[in-house]
């Protein structure tokens, strides 16, 4: 069952009689209807009745609805409005650019603006270098999108995904102090992304593609990354493979398993899929079975896509070709980044002793976290609502914090399996256990121990 979230948060404005239950009458049906109560207070006082303002959360829209109808059904109360925090947070966008050095006289004016910045534009001419020095390109990252596959709403194009892209922008400033800025584009045609991206990235010191659909993302961000001199990340593959990664080291040691040991079945081979199992091999996993839509992945399957090709020839090597729930009988792992409720705790129950389940499926997990958590050692999914969180949140802001810092011009496998270990020895030793093996979203030290790691990488592979 659904359980009320900050998410769907409302305040209401409700008129009730002058007495000593009214207040608590409305608080008490609020309730009734499932919704929490997380605020009440008078915004007006009479003779004859209260203005009062209720918060509370709820479980989706429709709720929300239910909760005024059960309102406006007692006896003198009456909605005089209401409001849903989420879209209030959004009203005119959730950042804004902000200046670095007032400009209140005109010796401000002239050094920020003519004709002292002509000097900057003459040294940057000859020597085009300095621009990371004197502009905002040392700070700077694009959140490129087309729109094409937006969290998991699809392909709702460029206008509809800027929210998503304003917040991957306010986390980047959050978390890492990094300047990032939306770049929504309003075309899914492959050769027109790189080119403009190749005609704006002078302005930016890195690039974050964000939510770009399979199999053009691929070629997107290869080429990119080839004809750019500024590093390129798809954060829909790398970001969750660093996280991915990150959980399963100390998923690990939970276990007391080892990576080069532990059988591990994947569900889902787009854009995440592809790039953890690079990760995990990268790490030193031997031992994966990957499944697509039309099933198990081996040398045998090669079709005309390159990427899962790629796939198809690195895993699965005894060519097992049975169902995912017959490949789940006796794994150590399951990673799922599919689609919800294609598994149940009876499937995860096959497993191996001590199994660890990563069920990533947003919103709704490919197996139920509380069935699989009656027989699975470890689970960890992508909601906020259950331990162990897999949220790229904990990559991304550090990441570039760290490749900014550097100069840095390409991202390697070998960076990105760093920053996982980074995320991952965040959690010490003793503060290990089967619900705690990822550090939370807050934790400051994530992206301060993700962006050393990654500067270190960076400076010694210049």
């Amino acid at each position: 069952m659904a359980l009320p979230s900050p998410s769907y948060t409302i305040t209401l404005r409700v008129q009730v009689p002058a007495s000593q239950q009214a207040t608590s009458t409305v608080v008490t049906a609020v309730a009734d209807t499932g919704a929490a109560v997380t605020g009440v207070d008078v915004a007006h006082s009479t003779p004859e009745g209260l203005v009062v303002d209720l918060t509370c959360d709820t479980v989706d829209t429709q709720h929300s609805q239910r909760v005024v109808d059960r309102l406006e059904a007692l006896e003198g109360v009456h909605v005089l409005k209401w409001s849903d925090s989420t879209f209030l947070l959004h009203l005119g966008g959730k950042i804004e650019i902000a200046l670095k050095t007032p400009i209140k006289t005109r010796r401000d004016l002239s050094r920020a603006y003519t004709p002292g910045v002509a000097r900057v534009c003459t040294a940057i001419a000859d020597n085009p270098d300095d621009a990371r020095r004197l502009t905002i390109k040392r700070n700077t990252v694009a959140v490129v999108t087309d729109g094409t596959a937006v969290l998991g709403l699809g392909d709702i194009g460029p206008a509809a995904a800027l929210p998503v892209m304003e917040g991957k922008a306010a986390l980047f400033k959050q978390f890492a102090d990094v300047d990032a800025w939306p770049v929504c584009l309003d075309t899914t045609d492959t050769e027109q992304i790189i080119s403009i991206v190749k005609a704006i990235a002078p302005v930016y010191g890195g690039v974050n593609l964000e939510d770009i659909s399979a199999p053009r993302c691929f070629e997107i961000e290869a080429r990119l990354r080839a004809e750019l001199d500024i590093p390129v990340f798809h954060d829909d593959q790398h970001g969750t493979a660093i996280v991915v990664l990150a959980a399963l080291v100390n998923a690990l040691k939970v276990t007391h398993k080892k990576i080069g040991d532990v059988r591990v079945v994947v569900s889902g081979v787009g854009a995440a899929g592809n790039a953890i199992i690079r990760l995990l091999r990268a790490q030193g996993a031997e031992h994966i079975i990957a499944y697509g839509r039309t099933g198990a992945l081996h040398p045998g399957t090669l079709d005309d896509d390159p990427h899962r090709n790629w796939i198809a020839e690195h895993t699965n090597p005894e060519r097992f070709d049975g169902t995912l729930t017959e490949a789940l009988a006796g794994a150590d792992v399951f990673i799922g980044v599919s689609a919800g409720d294609i598994l149940t705790g009876a499937d995860v129950a096959t497993m191996a002793d001590d199994a660890i389940v990563f069920a990533l499926a947003n919103p709704t997990p490919e197996v139920d976290p509380v069935a699989a958590a009656e027989h699975a050692a470890v689970v960890a999914t992508g909601r906020s609502d259950h331990p162990n969180q897999i949220n790229n949140v904990l990559a991304f802001p550090g990441l570039f914090r760290g490749l900014l810092d550097a100069g840095a011009t390409e991202i390697t496998d070998e960076l990105m399996r760093v920053a996982a270990l980074a995320i991952a020895g965040v959690v010490a030793d003793d503060e290990l256990n089967s619900a705690f093996i990822i550090p939370g979203v807050f934790d400051h030290r994530v992206a301060e121990a993700v962006a050393g790691a990654v500067r270190a990488v960076a400076e010694a592979d210049r």
